[in-house]
């Protein structure tokens, strides 16, 4: 098949690269609702497999591990072996690995074929990532970009609530049955209509990068969901964490002194680049932590089931989802500035308003609250996202995903930690109020918990907008005099 991309002498268009974009897009859908329909089974599956909590979250944990030990290596695996032949194996390797979760009778199987699910499918996004941006012209990838934030905020949504119906109307094991025939049709899909590129390079691998980093950002992964379920002051978290700085600098001073590094960390030498990485950071901590707060605070606060709180915040979704469109196509108008501004003061705005809700006030405005972050989260995310890949030079993307993909597994991961951390130490405060007998309810102290946890991602959202003003107005610059490596 022909490469449906710049080089084309058709003129650009959406469609045309639409058969080429939905393999992709399937693909990181797997791999996204993957990291969320796990959340709302733990409790199903402790029951079905006779064990505790602390076991049963190894699931998780160990997908997680295994997703961002691959990630780093996504690169290398791109150019030797063309980025189509990857996807492909790894969509492969995923929808076999979901089948196998489904024959698990033990604990130790599902955790074994969990983690193996991870490494199968953790180079997809970041691959997928750096082959979308390549097939649409500099002027157009603001839009292409914006369809490929499809799955980051579907999988969030849509995860719980199928999830959550699977469990109630039908068994455990359909939460990877359901992943079999997405991941053949991606795979069948993608055969014939993935572009083909060059044939693989003869690059070599950078064999200390390829062991450092898995083990420093898998140790600090590990490091950060220990924290947040043990505590920091526990032995294996501190160890963890250690052990993961004094890797990942070791990793950093290796890596900037290699010809062909496994993650171009070179990248940071330009300012755009980095501002647009701390802001990407800031904004992904944020939404993390908000997307683990909300679910939580209409369950246990308001009471509704892990289904119908899905289904609150499907208008999230749909904000989102315009957010996005909008957000690409005035990106590739007016530059990432104004763009990723208006969707952070709109993400602030929502998260302040959320840290001000109480236990009685009416859903609609909750609602509100959450459908108005959509729309923020829209604008801003997928912009930045193209920001940062317009910082680097063009034959480097395929090893600047991996770095971008890497930071936000990390910083996910510890918003995650983060945020149900200081949740658990603010309810307990609350609570011990309301135990003394100073006024207020049960209900009220988890709220103001809640209230007080939402306002730690409001101040994340606030210093995000006050960076976004020091983006570049243009996007119409070069990159090439911040970058002195080869290509590799």
């Amino acid at each position: 098949m022909t490469n449906p991309s710049i080089a084309s002498s058709e003129p650009f268009s959406l469609r045309r690269i639409l058969p080429a974009l939905l393999p992709v897009l399937t693909g990181m859908l797997l791999v996204m609702l993957d990291s969320t329909v796990m959340n709302v089974a733990i409790p199903q599956l402790e029951k079905n497999f006779h064990t505790d909590l602390k076991t049963i979250q190894w699931a998780i944990t160990g997908y997680t591990l295994a997703l961002s030990a691959v990630i780093p290596l996504a690169g290398w695996f791109s150019d030797r072996f063309t980025s189509k032949k990857v996807i492909l194996t790894s969509v492969f390797l995923f929808t076999g690995c979901s089948a196998l979760c489904t024959i698990a009778t033990t604990p130790a199987q599902l955790i074994i074929f969990r983690i193996l699910q991870g490494l199968g499918g953790g180079m997809i996004a970041p691959i997928s990532m750096a082959l979308s941006f390549k097939l649409a012209p500099p002027d157009k990838r603001g839009s292409v970009m914006g369809i490929l934030g499809l799955p980051m905020l579907i999988a969030p949504i849509a995860g719980p609530v199928l999830s959550g119906w699977l469990l109630d109307y039908m068994h455990w094991r359909w939460i990877f049955l359901i992943n079999i025939p997405i991941g053949l049709f991606s795979f069948i899909w993608g055969i014939k209509h993935l572009p083909e590129s060059n044939l693989g390079k003869d690059v070599k691998l950078d064999i200390w990068g390829a062991i450092l980093a898995p083990v420093s950002f898998s140790a600090l992964v590990y490091g950060v969901h220990s924290g947040s379920s043990e505590g920091w002051a526990d032995i294996t978290t501190m160890m963890s964490i250690t052990i993961g700085v004094i890797l990942l600098t070791t990793f950093i001073l290796v890596e900037i002194r290699k010809k062909e590094p496994l993650l171009e960390l070179r990248s940071f030498l330009s300012k755009e680049f980095s501002k647009g990485m701390i802001l990407t950071c800031l904004n992904w901590t944020a939404l993390a932590g908000s997307a683990l707060l909300i679910p939580l605070f209409l369950q246990q606060v308001r009471g509704f089931s892990s289904f119908e709180s899905g289904l609150l915040v499907i208008p999230q979704a749909i904000m989102s989802f315009i957010g996005m469109q909008l957000g690409g196509r005035l990106f590739d108008k007016y530059g990432a500035r104004p763009v990723v501004f208006v969707g952070l003061v709109f993400l602030a705005s929502a998260l302040g308003g959320l840290s001000g809700i109480r236990e009685t006030r009416r859903l609609e405005l909750l609602i509100g609250f959450i459908a108005f972050m959509g729309l923020g989260q829209g604008l801003a995310t997928m912009p930045l996202s193209t920001y940062v890949l317009k910082s680097a030079p063009e034959h480097l993307i395929s090893r600047v995903t991996p770095l971008t993909a890497s930071a936000q597994q990390v910083f996910g991961s510890f918003a995650v930690a983060l945020m149900s951390g200081f949740l658990t130490s603010n309810i307990k405060s609350h609570l011990a109020s309301v135990t003394a007998g100073l006024p207020g309810s049960q209900a009220g102290a988890m709220t103001a918990g809640f209230c007080d946890t939402f306002l730690i991602s409001m101040i994340l959202a606030v210093c995000g907008v006050i960076l976004s003003l020091f983006l570049r107005k243009s996007e119409k610059y070069s990159t090439t005099n911040h970058f002195k490596s080869k290509e590799v």
